[in-house]
């Protein structure tokens, strides 16, 4: 038997089996950002991709959606055990599942994976998860104010969509014609099947070049030191019991906040987090399965353990995450869950905020925290057809002890995620985007501020529209550490042509008219220490980008900056005290 704390192989042929399994992933991804037919996945770049060894254990996975961190062997595990084993899986399979109590995200996320076969047997897997515009929810996408899973769309268990390399068309079809967009899932489908194929193909040309038993040794090492590089890591935290309390503004169905609990217990070189007392699951939808919850989890441990380097099989091992059945964060049937990974953010959050008085060099002020989604759906007279835009909005970070709080980033869920362009946005849908901007003075003040976030604002340029909203952490904006201060929260002004406006922050198929404004504000980023010791020179600088306004300046940081941009000393020290 082998001693696990022996390495096995030559640590430069690792190095180079290593990359070779992260370029493979990354081809994968191409494959996928270049076939697909909905530009919420080659332009966004909502979508995650990996390949496993046969024990779907995580060899190479892309940049992606952090949420699916050692998420996607999930899916593989629990159709392997449907079927009754490995043996089910034959050379040209592949299989498709997004039901949201297995694989843990909301229906629109698909998982399509496939066994990859070496010389008759097999040697691993290759998988990748994508969001589908939509799958036949009551509403198009998928609904904020939906208060059961029946209502959201097509919910799929494990099933073959491909037998031994041909297309179950009859499956596919029954699948896609459950989407309002046939044509773009039956692409994104096909994409997801091609992105497989790339990652099966590379993984065998790595086997033929080196060796099945190279290959072996050297994912073996690339395990080991993984794991000893986390433990050594973790051993270097405090040890200890720590807490963090936080609240949802809402569920989407109700005015009532909803709770989340985390008791995040170190020792031993092992870390524990349990979420005990967080929120029974609610009537509205922001519930999770357990696997995402998990997930969620390691994206708050990978922000502290060695965040720079890749997750492999051998991540995670000082890691376990505990949640009462039946809570918001392990939801039962028939739970909603399209808004599943709203809670999440906030957990994440928690986790590193805990660690303030014992750790406070590896704390950051709070991000805006959710993905602040906008969607607009309607007919597009130019095509005759129904449209649906699906965008998550940036916002701002939270400062830490090197520096300010990111401007303009996704939330931490969403990791590689973009913005959809302005140009490719106004070419597919009729509406026209007016503004595009850092939101001035969201951000929350601190030695390092936090990030601002951002302004977007749309103009409907056809009769009728319906607008669809889910922003959150309004009540509990981004909140700071060590003193820093909270972030302003988000908040979206509708007015109509007539001169009406109203604000909102969550919406279901709001109807619009012609000229209509939307203009979405996002939150920005808890800041770090105390504001009266940034430098003036740094908020001399903010002033001159627009990051932040002089009287904002010289309330919150005590700082006076003339009309003709200097820093006016003896005023400043006046108001500093100092």
């Amino acid at each position: 038997m082998v001693n696990d704390k022996i390495f096995l192989e030559n640590p430069v042929t690792t190095e180079i089996i290593r990359n070779a399994l992260i370029s493979a992933a990354k081809e994968m991804n191409e494959s996928l950002f270049r076939s697909a037919y909905s530009p919420i996945i080659y332009e966004m770049k909502d979508c995650s991709v990996g390949i496993f060894n046969e024990k779907c254990e995580i060899l190479g996975q892309s940049a992606g959606l952090p949420i699916f961190l050692g998420n996607l062997e999930i899916a593989i595990q629990i159709t392997t055990e449907f079927f009754g084993g490995i043996d089910c899986y034959k050379e040209g399979d592949v299989y498709i599942i997004n039901d949201s109590f297995l694989t843990g995200t909301h229906l629109n996320d698909i998982t399509v994976f496939s066994p990859i076969f070496y010389q008759g047997g097999l040697v691993g897997f290759t998988a990748n998860r994508a969001h589908w515009l939509d799958v036949g929810s009551k509403d198009p996408g998928y609904p904020m104010d939906a208060t059961n899973i029946y209502q959201e769309g097509i919910r799929i268990g494990p099933t073959k969509l491909m037998d031994r390399g041909v297309l179950l068309r009859d499956v596919a079809n029954l699948i896609c014609k459950n989407s309002r967009f046939y044509r773009n899932a039956y692409g994104d489908m096909n994409a997801q099947i091609a992105a497989c194929k790339t990652g099966e193909k590379r993984y065998v040309e790595i086997i033929e070049r080196f060796g099945m038993e190279t290959v072996q040794n050297s994912i073996h090492d690339i395990f080991l030191q993984s794991e000893l590089m986390e433990r050594e890591a973790v051993e270097q935290l405090p040890e200890g019991v720590f807490y963090g309390e936080g609240y949802l503004d809402n569920d989407g169905r109700s005015e009532d906040p909803v709770k989340v609990q985390m008791k995040m217990t170190i020792r031993d070189g092992t870390i524990d987090i349990d979420l005990e007392g967080s929120s029974p699951q609610v009537n509205g939808s922001t519930n999770c399965g357990l696997a995402q919850t998990i997930s969620a989890c390691r994206v708050a441990y990978k922000s502290i353990i060695h965040p720079e380097a890749p997750v492999t099989g051998g991540s995670f091992k000082p890691l376990t995450v505990r949640a009462p059945k039946g809570s918001i964060f392990a939801a039962e049937e028939p739970a909603s869950c399209s808004w599943y990974f709203t809670s999440l953010g906030l957990l994440i959050d928690l986790v590193i905020k805990s660690l303030e008085s014992a750790a406070p060099d590896l704390v950051a002020g709070a991000h805006y925290g959710d993905s602040m989604v906008v969607y607009f759906a309607g007919v597009d007279p130019r095509t005759k057809q129904g449209f649906l835009s699906v965008e998550a909005t940036a916002g701002g970070w939270g400062g830490f002890k090197k520096n300010d709080g990111q401007d303009a980033l996704i939330n931490c869920v969403n990791g590689d995620f973009t913005n959809l362009p302005v140009e490719v946005f106004e070419t597919n849908y009729p509406i026209k985007v007016s503004e595009y901007s850092i939101r001035q003075d969201s951000a929350g003040p601190g030695m390092n501020r936090g990030g601002n976030g951002v302004i977007r604002q749309y103009q409907v340029m056809i009769p009728e529209a319906y607008l669809y909203l889910w922003f959150e952490r309004s009540k509990t904006p981004a909140w700071g550490v060590v003193g820093g201060r909270s972030g302003q929260g988000p908040i979206v002004e509708v007015a109509t042509p007539e001169g009406r406006s109203s604000e909102h922050l969550k919406v279901n198929a709001l109807p619009l008219t012609k000229g209509t404004l939307v203009t979405c504000k996002t939150g920005g980023g808890g800041g770090y220490g105390d504001p009266f010791k940034r430098a003036p020179e740094k908020l001399l600088n903010d002033v001159a980008q627009g990051y932040l306004s002089r009287e904002h300046v010289r309330q919150q940081y005590g700082v006076v900056i003339t009309g003709d941009g200097r820093i006016d000393y003896a005023a400043t020290a006046a108001l500093r005290g100092c």
